[in-house]
């Protein structure tokens, strides 16, 4: 491939790890860029002290993945979360979508739910940052269709969205909705799941080269969780990752 990946680590993937611990296997195993969760490594007010970790290992925050949910979370409680980010050293923030899938809202809610976005995708124009969506279940971006729908509707370069393959869905339904969430898809988590059972990235190489393909220009590649949980296995799933790439 001719792309010039990124390649990095979603933090919660080894919660009862510290991030120094997290830092160090990663530059251990060749890994440039993180997102930190804001629940239990990064809560806002540890964002200086992480800002100086990271730039012991000289490894970059790429995303700060919170845990604020649209709809739900008061609105005013997101500028603490922009100003961590901000300090961490990246514009990108995770947010969710509210906390139900799409087809359980009501008219009433959905709208409400919208109205909640826009506001957010306001503050972060203001702000100078990006607001990304996780294709999830239990949020209102579960399906194509409904991420799509909210990201139309807010129509902002601050709203956009994170992509990765939906383990309960087949591998044709993730390429149609990879496909058609890629010009508003900023960084893609990688992992290989089938249901509810987890398999090491080697074995998931080349359906992953075929959704590399749906994506028209640079991303930054986040592995996320390991087949086993253990640490240790960052090292093969990254060079499971660098294999996808070549």
């Amino acid at each position: 491939m001719t792309m010039s990946y990124k390649l990095g680590l979603v933090s919660v993937s080894f919660r009862s790890y510290t991030p120094r611990e997290i830092l160090e296997k990663m530059k251990s195993c060749g890994l440039t860029h993180i997102e930190w969760g804001s629940d239990v490594h990064v809560p806002p007010e540890k964002a200086s002290e992480i800002k100086e970790l990271q730039e012991e290992y000289d490894i970059e925050c790429c995303s700060y993945g919170t845990y604020f949910r649209l709809g739900v979370t008061p609105i005013e409680e997101l500028e603490s979360y922009i100003d961590a980010a901000k300090i961490l050293g990246t514009n990108v923030l995770r947010l969710w979508c509210g906390d139900k899938n799409s087809g359980d809202y009501t008219d009433e809610e959905r709208a409400k739910l919208f109205d909640d976005c826009k506001k957010a995708s306001d503050i972060a124009k203001e702000h100078g940052v990006v607001l990304c969506m996780e294709c999830h279940n239990n949020t209102y971006t579960n399906t194509k269709e409904s991420a799509y729908q909210v990201i139309k509707t807010i129509n902002s370069e601050n709203f956009q969205m994170y992509w990765q393959p939906n383990q309960n869905r087949s591998e044709e339904e993730n390429i149609k909705y990879a496909t058609l969430l890629s010009p508003y898809t900023v960084h893609l988590h990688v992992f290989n799941w089938k249901g509810k059972e987890k398999f090491p990235l080697f074995e998931g190489i080349e359906i992953w080269r075929e959704y590399l393909k749906c994506f028209d220009k640079d991303r930054t590649l986040l592995l996320e969780f390991m087949p086993d949980g253990k640490i240790e296995t960052l090292e093969s799933e990254t060079r499971a990752l660098k294999e996808i790439i070549k």
